[in-house]
């Protein structure tokens, strides 16, 4: 089983990427599990979506706790079932949304008990085009979403990559470029 983690920061194109690459896979007569988080089938992720839309310190704290269970329920509902390759869609990132220094500690203490992988993928966008194309597509913003919150986020979300075995594209480039390098990274 491979284990590939995409991440990035809000319309960087993690779910894109990751279902290009799952019917790819699928194509080749691979077996794939994709899981994008937020999920819409369980409590947890519900929980999170609907903090994501609300205000406030209460409301950012809610919306990453229960992001991060939302994670861990996928982790014990399905990493242990017999694909060929499990893609998850925002992972351990979702830490880069915690205020300072909070980031970094909850950074390592889901690292630390969370399978990781050689193929996690962060797509960076510039914050400029994030909002430029989350303005684009949305019709309602989450919490995330503003300018000044994609800037602070993204940094915090590089110096995170460092970390472990990140590899960061260039998610400013035409989708199937970032798609191409992601698929040569696979081999």
């Amino acid at each position: 089983m491979v284990f590939i983690v995409i991440d990035g920061l809000d319309a960087s194109g993690k779910s894109t990427q990751a279902i290009r690459l799952s019917k790819f896979l699928k194509h080749g007569g691979r077996t794939v599990f994709l899981r994008i988080h937020p999920s819409d089938d369980n409590y947890l992720g519900i929980k999170a979506k609907h903090f994501l839309y609300s205000r406030g310190k209460g409301a950012h704290f809610a919306a990453a706790f229960f992001y991060m269970l939302d994670v861990v329920h996928s982790i014990l509902s399905y990493s242990w079932q017999k694909y060929d390759y499990i893609i998850f869609v925002r992972y351990l990132m979702g830490t880069a949304y915690l205020p300072s220094p909070l980031h970094r500690i909850a950074y390592y203490f889901f690292a630390s008990i969370v399978p990781t992988s050689n193929f996690m993928f962060f797509l960076d966008v510039e914050p400029k085009e994030a909002h430029r194309r989350i303005q684009m597509t949305r019709d309602r913003l989450e919490m995330f979403e503003s300018s000044q919150e994609l800037e602070q986020t993204r940094c915090k979300a590089l110096s995170l990559a460092l970390i472990d075995n990140w590899t960061v594209l260039d998610a400013n480039q035409p989708i199937a470029r970032v798609q191409e390098q992601i698929r040569k990274s696979l081999h």
